[in-house]
């Protein structure tokens, strides 16, 4: 934790404290941002009080009295529930303006993690409480140089895996065929010997109408054959398996064969929004106006509205990366631009429900076909941390 930085910050926003408080693990980001081990023990709510200026205040139970002590504090304890309150009030007290993990109206619910009869004790006794939403943005998403060099290093990987992905499975169509299920075990044995980690999930191998499922996850029981003339996508993140390990996330797709005059048609569509996108960001970037992620989304959604898709859009336009893969809403500020640059809109076409287009990389590049020589540029600039779409022919 860096306690200069937090204050300095607190004084910018006119926040007079942050206040973090947990009980068995319930706020995960008061755990990232203090420095705490995720694995400790908590069965007793504590409270740990951050204020603009001087030294922080921790309230813990008498039974687990030494939680925290691994940072700077003046320490309070508590037993019964009404000597919880007394105390709790006594270190708020010289404080009007306190931010917590708290959204109104759990617009960004990723960030709302205190429970609301928390709020109405704090409210109760007089205080404002903001969401700290922003401060969260700055001390979670923003990436150290470390870590962009990391989630640099997952990408060159993962470009290569999942390029190769397109090149077995054309390779296996043409021998015999494959599954879903069975290029999701080649991909995660790549991620393995590659010293990457999903940290738990697995790849999106999806096949004609599954990949209009968001989330879908082939299994041994449940798999399509991939064949032919089919439509396949692969949504693909990974990190290395280091604590500096940032996520990679990338969405690419491929036809089996010529893609349809319809798929190209969507896919031109998704690539053109994916541009204004990115060009939004940079005007305002350029401009030094500050921007946020939902009007990225309001950007990208109307123009794909206009083109009359606008009810098949079901993703949001971009998430958040980072150490634990927190898939923010596009309401974040972006504080930087490599903090925020994933993007997925996705089409379940109306004319055929086994089409889905999606739009999400890191890195402008060109379509390109896996077996013919067939090249198309789909953008006109290749910098780094831009937005891209891909298109593989199999």
């Amino acid at each position: 934790m860096d306690l200069a930085e937090i204050q300095s910050v607190l004084t910018q926003r006119g926040f007079d404290a942050w206040l973090f408080y947990d009980h068995h693990h319930r706020d995960p980001i008061a755990y990232r941002v203090l420095g705490l081990p995720e694995e400790l023990p908590v069965s007793r709510r504590w409270f740990y009080l951050i204020p603009v200026h001087g030294t922080p205040t921790k309230l813990v139970h008498r039974v687990e009295p030494g939680h925290l002590d691994s940072l700077p504090e003046v320490k309070r304890t508590y037993s019964a529930w009404h000597e919880l309150a007394v105390q709790l009030k006594a270190m708020l007290a010289p404080f009007r303006r306190v931010a917590m993990q708290y959204s109104p109206n759990n617009l960004i619910f990723y960030v709302g993690m205190v429970d609301a009869g928390t709020i109405e004790i704090i409210r109760g006794f007089g205080h404002e409480i903001v969401s700290s939403g922003d401060l969260v943005a700055q001390f979670e998403a923003a990436l150290s140089d470390e870590q962009i060099h990391a989630h640099l290093r997952a990408r060159d990987k993962i470009d290569l895996i999942t390029a190769e992905a397109f090149r077995e499975i054309g390779r296996r169509v043409r021998n015999g065929g494959a599954t879903e299920y069975d290029i999701q075990q080649w991909i995660m044995q790549a991620f393995l010997r590659e010293g990457l980690t999903t940290a738990g999930d697995k790849p999106v191998v999806a096949v004609n109408e599954h990949s209009s499922i968001p989330h879908y996850s082939p299994t041994p029981e449940h798999s399509s054959p991939i064949q032919n003339g089919d439509f396949v996508l692969l949504d693909i993140w990974n990190k290395e398996n280091t604590p500096e390990g940032v996520f990679y996330d990338i969405t690419w797709v491929g036809s089996v064969g010529e893609p349809s005059p319809r798929q190209r048609e969507i896919f031109d569509i998704v690539a053109d929004a994916r541009d204004l996108g990115v060009a939004t960001v940079r005007s305002a970037v350029s401009s030094g106006r500050k921007i946020s992620g939902w009007e990225v989304d309001r950007t990208v959604r109307a123009f794909i509205t206009a083109r009359g898709y606008g009810e098949y859009f079901i993703h949001r336009t971009g998430h958040s990366i980072g150490p634990a893969f927190m898939r923010m809403e596009p309401t974040w500020t972006i504080w930087r631009l490599e903090t925020n640059a994933r993007s997925s809109p996705t089409l379940v076409s109306p004319w055929n429900r086994e089409f889905t287009c999606q739009n999400s990389a890191l890195e402008a590049r060109s379509m390109y076909s896996c077996g013919r020589v067939r090249l198309r540029s789909l953008a006109g600039f290749k910098p780094s941390w831009w937005l891209s779409i891909e298109y593989h022919i199999i």
